[in-house]
Formats: structure tokens, sequence, C-alpha cells
């Protein structure tokens, strides 16, 4: 006669301990943030099992947490300037990513978000796309035809790794999964005809400007501007080698008083372009949007 009601108490103190711990923890964040770097650094539970088995029940909930933290720990490490530097970068990020969809194999957002913060170059972050692959196909073991994973991983190969025959055959892998979209085959026949030009990059990122979720379609348009940045590299490049240094040294400046430039260019994003003084090497600046830039494919002759 007590065991219902003996239950239903376990489960609101369980619940209640969580969200009071929940809550705490954001209360010190809030109140002194990040104010001690190796103590919030620690993963006190590194193992997937081993949560599981501590969470009673509440594998869902926790799996949020950890994916709240994982969020927390990248963001962080982004906007640290002078704090973890080095090999300390991000390296909780994939153990914390592990363990959320350990916790909930079907985690969507924790697979596909994280593969795109494991593989963004350093510094903006760890610049793992082995990782990122590994993520990925840890979300195709639990859902094995949901055709976005074989997608993204296709993606990692071809904007990451720049491997162009692996990232075709893992796009062919997606077009053959129930609900496929129909322009993924041609995704897969671009990799084979033309694999590393702008245009098929270009031609990616487009289709997933059509994407039903806000977050994919931040990402594409992001890297559709710097697809345009990289054009618009190639022009000044062009412009800065036949225009020459100016008493030894490159400057916009220089340039601008040369009539060789109306005015000092910017990205697409709207920040100045850098020009090294000795080099005459034209890049996007750090303080911009667009920055850290990918490995560019090459462009199309």
């Amino acid at each position: 006669m007590t065991a219902a009601p003996t239950s239903a108490v376990a489960v609101a103190v369980a619940l209640g301990a969580l969200g009071g711990a929940i809550g705490l923890q954001a209360a010190k964040d809030h109140a002194y943030p990040r104010a001690d770097t190796a103590r919030t650094r620690v993963l006190y539970v590194r193992s997937p099992a081993a949560m599981k088995r501590v969470t009673f029940g509440f594998e869902a909930l926790t799996a949020d947490v950890y994916w709240i933290r994982a969020i927390q720990h990248y963001g962080g490490d982004r906007l640290d300037k002078g704090g973890a530097t080095g090999a300390r970068r991000y390296e909780l990020l994939y153990p914390l990513l592990d363990i959320a969809t350990s916790l909930d194999p079907y985690f969507n957002i924790a697979y596909r978000f994280g593969a795109i913060f494991l593989g963004e170059p350093y510094p903006g972050g760890p610049g793992r796309p082995d990782l990122a692959v590994t993520l990925l196909r840890k979300g195709i073991a639990a859902m094995p035809h949901k055709w976005e994973y074989y997608h993204d991983i296709a993606f990692v190969y071809y904007w990451r790794l720049h491997d162009y025959k692996a990232a075709g055959e893992w796009f062919q892998r997606a077009a053959s999964q129930p609900n496929a979209p129909n322009w993924l085959p041609a995704v897969a026949a671009s990799m084979v005809s033309r694999s590393n030009d702008r245009a098929t990059a270009r031609f990616m990122w487009q289709q997933l400007l059509q994407s039903e979720q806000a977050w994919v379609r931040r990402n594409a348009e992001r890297s559709l501007l710097q697809l345009e940045a990289l054009d618009q590299i190639d022009q000044l490049q062009a412009i800065v080698a036949r225009a020459g240094p100016s008493a030894g040294a490159y400057s916009w400046a220089a340039l601008v008083g040369r009539g060789v430039l109306r005015g000092v260019p910017a990205d697409p994003a709207g920040t100045p372009y850098t020009l090294d003084p000795f080099s005459g090497h034209v890049g996007v600046s750090s303080t911009s949007s667009l920055f850290p830039m990918p490995a560019e494919p090459a462009r199309q002759q």
C-alpha cells in the first residue's frame, strides 16, 4: 500500500536534487564567471557507462545537462583570450558530447551541432574533424537511416579533411537513405566530377539554406560568406601583386593613396581585410565573424 507513494516521493526528491544542483551551478557561473579555470575544467565523471548507473533513470534529463555543459565549454574557450590555451583548450568538448549522446542515443542536435563544434578550425574550435566523424558515426549506430548524419560526415570529409573521394562515398550513402532530399544525388555526382572547386561547395551550402532548422541555415549563410571572401581575396591578392610594395612595404593606405584602390577593402561581414606589410598576403582579420576561415577548396579554373 505504501510502495507507490514511497516511489513517488523518491522520484520527487531525485528531481528536486538534480534541479537544485543545476540551479546552484547556474547561480555560481553567473556570480563567479570563469573565476576558477582549473576547477571548472574538470570532468568529474568521464565514463558514459558510469554516468548511466548514477542517473537513476533520468538519462534524458542528465543528457541535457551535459549538452549545456558542452555548449558552455565550447563557447567559453572560444571567447577566452588568455585562459585555457594549447592542448587544454576544448579538451572536455568531446567527452561531454560523448556522455550526452550515450545517455540519450537519439540526441539529434548534440550529434549534428557537436560535430560542427568539433570540426571548427582552431582557435574557433578544437580543429578535430576526426572526432566529428566519430560522433556522427555514433549517431548512425543509433539511427542508421537518418540521412543527415551521412550527409554531415560527407561535409566533414569535404570541407575539413579535403578527402573528396570519401566525401563522394558518404554523399552517395546519404542519398540512398529513406526520405533523403532529391538534390543529394547531384551533390554526390559533383564530388566525382569536380570534387574540390568552390562552385561545388557553394552549391552544397545553397541547398542547406533551405533547411527547416535555423542553425543549419545560419551555418550555411556563414560558409557562403566565407566562400565569397575567398573569391575576393584572390582578386585582391592579384591587385596587390601587380601594384607591388610602397617604400619596401605593403599597406592599404599606400594602395589607396596611389589610386590602386578606392578604399580599404572589407570582407562580406564588413571587417577590413588584413594586409601583411612584408609578404603582401591578404587575409581575413581575426576580429571578423568569418574567422577562422576554412582550409579552402580550390577556385574553379
